[in-house]
């Protein structure tokens, strides 16, 4: 038996066994018979032949060159018959090409893979106008949510303000007022003219018309200022004191009670220090007095009687660097007794209490007035 390298002569044709007579087109040579023998003979292998696929008949010879590869698989067991499973395993166990056995797609392997089965499309659900709304989309539902998450931003507003720390309190500075240092002395800036240099006003000392203190009331009915602190005063040795004192203001006021029986003049004169006051108030004093203030008559019928016939009382007190000066009576002049003294003297505490001892309290305190 030849192998497919060897050379071998070309193959010829069988001769024909007869000439096919002329005139006839599709007529085979060969008549009826067919030139390669019996055909009931598969010269290919086990497919029959089909006469309807080909009217002619199958040739019928041996592979020159024969068949070196051919397949065991399909030389049976038994004549007439397949080869058994066992017989196939075998002769595949010792092919050169075990192992490489091919499944339906063409890829090596064992066993074949079988592609999963496609999802099947869905349908298209059609939308439905009047169907309802999704739960998360009704009105209610979005509501809830919202007021949820305000809730929530609130809460930790809330907690976030408790939280935090409040800030250190801050540390203002305590503010300093320069206050200028007061005289010493017991009246302060109104010791001396040098420290309470301001002159008076009449409003500022007899500014009130009617006031009462305790119950009795009084009544303001004149006020002047004095060009000359001499036009106020009667007496050699005041009128020296004034001017030993440098005076330069001397003002009056009269007053009535309520019941017009007391009446009386107020005066405060303005001199340079304390000491010139204590003078002016002291001179003329001692017994029957001749020094003192000129009552100031009013257009009332009570105060229009000062500096008439009579007695009267007379004197002064000295407040820093002032003399306040004082003339008061009855209306009818008459001589007072020793408790009639004290209601004059009362009278006098009360009008000056009122008018003119605020004053000069002031000035003592910061050296000017009102």
């Amino acid at each position: 038996m030849g192998y497919p390298g060897d050379q071998q002569p070309p193959r010829q044709p069988p001769p024909s066994p007869f000439t096919p007579p002329p005139g006839r087109r599709g007529s085979s040579p060969y008549g009826n018979a067919s030139p390669y023998g019996d055909t009931a003979q598969r010269p290919y292998g086990d497919r029959p032949y089909d006469p309807v696929e080909s009217p002619h008949a199958a040739p019928s010879y041996e592979n020159p060159y024969g068949n070196p590869y051919g397949n065991p698989l399909d030389q049976p067991e038994n004549p007439g018959g397949e080869p058994s499973r066992a017989r196939r395993e075998e002769i595949a166990e010792g092919s050169p090409y075990a192992g490489l056995r091919r499944d339906r797609t063409g890829q090596t392997g064992e066993t074949a893979a079988v592609p999963p089965a496609a999802e099947p499309p869905r349908p298209e659900t059609a939308w439905d106008p009047y169907a309802p709304a999704p739960l998360w989309r009704r009105p209610i539902v979005l509501g809830g949510a919202l007021l949820a998450m305000i809730g929530a931003l609130f809460l930790g507003l809330w907690v976030a303000a408790r939280s935090e720390k409040p800030p250190p309190p801050r540390v203002h500075p305590t503010p300093t007022t320069v206050v200028p240092e007061t005289p010493k002395g017991k009246y302060g800036y109104a010791g001396s003219r040098t420290t309470d240099k301001m002159p008076l006003t009449i409003k500022e000392i007899f500014g009130a018309k009617k006031f009462a203190k305790s119950g009795r009331s009084y009544v303001m009915t004149v006020r002047r200022k004095e060009k000359s602190c001499d036009d106020g005063v009667t007496g050699e040795s005041i009128k020296k004191a004034l001017k030993a004192g440098r005076c330069t203001q001397l003002i009056r006021a009269s007053f009535a009670g309520a019941k017009g029986t007391i009446i009386g003049t107020v005066g405060v004169a303005n001199l340079r220090t304390s000491a010139h006051a204590k003078k002016v108030t002291s001179a003329g004093g001692g017994g029957e007095r001749k020094d003192y203030l000129k009552p100031l008559p009013g257009t009332d019928d009570a105060t229009k009687q000062l500096g008439g016939a009579g007695e009267a009382y007379a004197g002064g007190w000295a407040y820093g660097h002032y003399a306040v000066l004082l003339w008061f009576q009855f209306k009818d002049g008459h001589k007072p007794t020793k408790a009639e003294l004290k209601r004059l003297y009362q009278a006098a505490s009360d009008i000056t209490d009122k008018t003119v001892f605020p004053a000069l309290e002031h000035r003592s305190l910061t050296g000017r007035r009102d």
